[in-house]
């Protein structure tokens, strides 16, 4: 029977897929892959199955999702054991969940291998706890770029000032994401920019609210990059082999 497997590569470092969703990477006859945090795995996949790349250009899907979803469907009718590999976590702002409504609508199987999600990967690499019994006992993440289709944002920055929060795909909307949380945060509050995190580029950029915004520009921050915001920035230790400047 067709079956489609949704599984999650992981933040980056290619040492960090599950041990399943490696298992199934090796067996695949048809690999469906992202562009971001998935290229390194390809190594893994066997000579003759087949690659098809539907990650992400400079903000814009080379395909469509609509497209997507049609080339899962169509492959997976040919008996071939399919993976679509997608970075970090399927179910966290990987739009797993539509593909696999999109799947189920035609009947074929699909299992997800849960992956290693970026939001809390990429701050424990660059020595930061989301979660700290005297700085913070909640933690949420929240996309940086919500849906162009949205009347209104859905974001509610001013609920989570008691949270860490982490952001992703938050760079090119610093200035308007720094400026809500300004409303109900004092300047001073902790910032750390992680870019490229888990990787052998990974930077890791700290600074503080109120400054967060102008010292992105001055390092020239550019996506993929973290933000993550809150005191437990504060216990950011360097970790030998894993920092950038």
């Amino acid at each position: 029977m067709a079956k489609v497997y949704l599984v999650g590569a992981g933040p980056g470092d290619p040492g960090l897929i599950t041990v399943k969703g490696l298992e199934l990477l090796k067996k695949a006859d048809v690999v469906i892959y992202d562009r971001l945090g998935t290229r390194e795995l390809l190594k893994f996949v066997r000579q003759d199955a087949e690659l098809i790349d539907v990650g992400k250009r400079r903000g814009k899907h080379t395909i469509a999702q609509e497209k997507i979803n049609e080339i899962l469907v169509e492959k997976a009718r040919t008996g071939k054991l399919v993976v679509r590999l997608k970075g970090g976590d399927p179910f966290v702002f990987g739009r797993g969940g539509e593909e696999v409504r999109a799947l189920e609508e035609e009947g074929i199987p699909c299992e997800v291998v849960p992956g290693v999600t970026s939001a809390i990967a990429v701050p424990a690499l660059a020595g930061i706890p989301v979660t700290d019994r005297a700085y913070s006992s909640s933690f949420s993440v929240v996309t940086g770029q919500e849906s162009p289709t949205k009347v209104k944002p859905k974001v509610d920055y001013g609920a989570l000032q008691a949270h860490t929060v982490v952001i992703l795909m938050g760079v090119r909307n610093l200035p308007k994401i720094a400026g809500q949380m300004l409303k109900t945060r004092p300047p001073q509050t902790p910032v750390a920019i992680i870019e490229r995190g888990t990787t052998s580029r990974q930077r890791v950029i700290t600074t503080t609210l109120g400054e967060a915004v102008e010292t992105a520009r001055k390092e020239d921050v550019r996506p993929p990059a973290i933000i993550v915001v809150g005191e437990v920035v504060r216990l950011r230790k360097v970790q030998e082999g894993q920092d950038g400047p």
